[in-house]
């Protein structure tokens, strides 16, 4: 999964996608590189990001994934927690819909259940601009997997299907290094009922806290982080730099006899 960041203010890449045209040529070559899915996102959920309205998400989104649809085959995610925004880009071809409060917000199951879209459903504790105050637990992975259980069976009450449902434990989001370190070694005890796991690693604090690097040096860390992530049972990787996570899945493949994630 490549990031396409439609945003002022993300960690990363925040600012230099705000042109739909910048965008479209971002995606696509994402797409090139080995990206089987591209995740558009309109609205930053950095720790301490300000929320927008579902108005301007949609504003910056709609017309990137307007453009994109017909170019690429590729599986498009839209990276929101909005209902509004989920319809309008569902209505659009969004193939999957990205929600870091897991359908929490109100009318958002809902929405994506009328869609039709894959969903993946994220574990955080609090919000993006309060996640990284101290975030406590008793069990890190069991409260994870506690809740994202609790999320599957919200998900399959509201009628959308086992098979459209992906869960991803949120690394990053209300954990410290230690709790992300945790879920990285025993991610495997996560897996619910076979649904796929998905890891977002990359360019993150964790890995510039074990490296000393920032965002835009911590291309080699976020590498050995997915490679960790994909022996231990994630089946998609959510990154910003495609081509040497694809090259270095591909000798991981090689080696372990098996097929990499994606």
């Amino acid at each position: 999964m490549g990031v396409v960041n439609l945003t002022p203010d993300s960690f990363s890449d925040g600012g230099r996608y705000l042109d739909p045209a910048q965008a479209l040529e971002r995606a696509l070559a994402l797409a090139a590189e080995g990206a089987a899915i591209i995740d558009l996102g309109g609205e930053s959920t950095r720790p301490g990001a300000a929320p927008v309205t579902a108005q301007e998400e949609v504003r910056r989104v709609l017309p990137v994934l307007e453009r994109l649809r017909p170019r690429t085959p590729a599986v498009l995610s839209i990276d929101t927690s909005k209902p509004e925004v989920m319809r309008a880009c569902a209505a659009a071809g969004a193939d999957l819909i990205n929600d870091v409060y897991a359908l929490r917000a109100p009318g958002a199951l809902e929405a994506a259940a009328e869609s039709g879209c894959a969903i993946c459903v994220m574990h955080m504790q609090g919000e993006p601009r309060t996640m990284q105050h101290a975030p406590h637990y008793r069990d890190v992975v069991g409260e994870v997997r506690a809740f994202l259980q609790e999320r599957v069976h919200a998900c399959l009450a509201a009628g959308i299907a086992e098979e459209r449902i992906v869960l991803d434990p949120g690394f990053g989001f209300g954990k410290t290094l230690e709790h992300n370190l945790t879920l990285l070694r025993r991610l495997g005890a996560l897996r619910i009922e076979g649904l796929p796991l998905l890891a977002g690693l990359s360019r993150k604090s964790m890995i510039g806290a074990l490296t000393g690097q920032p965002a835009q040096e911590r291309v080699h860390g976020s590498v050995a982080a997915a490679l960790i992530a994909a022996q231990n049972g994630a089946r998609i990787l959510r990154v910003h730099d495609v081509a040497a996570t694809v090259d270095a899945l591909k000798v991981l493949a090689a080696v372990s006899g098996g097929e990499a994630p994606g």
